[in-house]
């Protein structure tokens, strides 16, 4: 399967070498050098994956995912300066699903996305939890559709990312019992928990505030402190 992938960079030598190392390793890349310009391209709804840059003429990265966030539904991975964790933090706040440091190694960009590509694949049976299509969740009363990857909370349709989603159903799957956050890293990012990561913590978040859970004192996804998380089932 081709993979189809907006690549927004205006450093053109960067561009074209991140374009042609993942062109020979089957994605079908397109370039796009303005802020402006990629929002309209992200949302002609043409694309499976965006890697975007933070700086951008026209706006910036942050605005662009920002932007298209609300609509598109597959992974974007944002390029970061190395060390500047508040790029990555705000990144992932507006709803990134990932970040690559630069100076790019196109290995491990290649890697980051097949990774998150392969969550957005709903014929994928890779996961040993995968439950039959039908097979409905509920919790209280959250109820996940595997078969369409849909979440209703009351009955309300609830609007997720490929990667809030995923990590909604793997918590949801495992209701009522505490999961390590080291666990979470392997099965869900398919990389250790190095303790300073903070990828999946805000994941949560945007969860907790799409699902109407107070951010303050959680109900429905909690945080046990130095352990991990826990989707708490109602009495």
């Amino acid at each position: 399967m081709i993979h189809h992938l907006l690549l927004v960079e205006d450093d053109l030598l960067l561009a074209e070498m991140v374009r042609e190392f993942l062109s020979e390793h089957g994605f079908d890349v397109t370039v796009e050098t303005n802020g402006n310009a990629a929002i309209n391209r992200i949302e002609s709804g043409k694309f499976d994956a965006v890697v975007l840059d933070i700086g951008l003429p026209g706006t910036d990265g942050f605005n662009v995912c920002r932007s298209v966030r609300p609509k598109f539904t597959g992974p974007i991975i944002v390029l970061t300066a190395r060390g500047e964790e508040i790029d990555e933090v705000i990144a992932l706040e507006v709803g990134a699903d990932d970040f690559v440091a630069k100076p790019v190694r196109p290995r491990a960009l290649l890697a980051r996305l097949k990774v998150h590509l392969r969550r957005g694949d709903t014929t994928s049976s890779s996961s040993s939890d995968l439950v039959t299509a039908d097979s409905v969740i509920e919790v209280g009363d959250l109820t996940i559709e595997p078969a369409s990857r849909s979440v209703l909370v009351a009955g309300e349709n609830v609007d997720l990312t490929t990667a809030e989603y995923d990590l909604l159903y793997y918590l949801a799957l495992r209701a009522g019992t505490i999961v390590q956050r080291k666990q979470v890293y392997i099965d869900l990012l398919e990389f250790p928990y190095d303790g300073l990561d903070r990828s999946i913590d805000l994941r949560i978040s945007r969860l907790r505030r799409k699902l109407n859970d107070d951010p303050n004192q959680p109900t429905r996804i909690k945080s046990i402190r130095g352990v991990g998380y826990l989707m708490a089932k109602p009495v």
